[in-house]
C-alpha cells in the first residue's frame, strides 16, 4: 500500500483547505483505518483526525474538533480519504501525514498512540497572514 497526499499549501488565518490522501496498491481503502498526523517545527507528530474502517467513527484532537472533517470519498473507486480543514490557524501549520493501519482496537488509540503500519510522503500546510 502506498500513500500519496495532496491539496497542501498556503493559506491565510481564517481560511480553508482539503487535503486529500490517494492509496495505490494494498487492499481498498476502505479496509483500512485511516488517519491524519500533523508534525509542527520543532514538535512530535500528532494525531490530529482518525476513521475507523468497521463502523465509520471518527476522532478528532481537541485542537480541531469542530473546524476538520475527515472522509471517505463517496466514490469508493477512487480510493481516496480527505481532511476538510477550516477555519485555519496558524498553530494548524505544519506537515500533514496520511497514515493506513489494518487492525486497530479504537479508532482514539490510532491517533493518540501513532499505531500506523503505512505513512504517507507528507504535504505542507502553511497558515499565514
Amino acid at each position: 500500500l502506498q500513500l500519496v497526499e495532496s491539496g497542501g499549501g498556503l493559506v491565510q488565518p481564517g481560511g480553508s483547505l482539503r487535503l486529500s490522501c490517494v492509496a495505490s496498491g494494498g487492499f481498498p481503502l476502505d479496509y483500512y483505518a485511516i488517519g491524519w498526523f500533523r508534525q509542527a517545527p520543532e514538535k512530535e507528530r500528532e494525531g490530529i483526525s482518525c476513521l475507523e474502517n468497521e463502523h465509520g467513527k471518527t476522532y478528532y484532537a481537541d485542537s480541531v474538533t469542530g473546524r476538520f472533517t475527515i472522509s471517505r470519498d463517496s466514490d469508493k473507486a477512487t480510493n481516496t480519504v480527505h481532511l476538510q480543514m477550516n477555519n485555519l490557524k496558524p498553530e494548524d501549520s505544519g506537515v500533514y501525514y496520511c497514515a493506513a493501519v489494518t487492525l486497530i482496537t479504537t479508532v482514539r488509540s490510532m491517533c493518540t498512540h501513532s499505531i500506523v503500519h503505512v505513512w504517507g510522503q507528507g504535504a505542507q500546510v502553511t497558515v499565514s497572514s
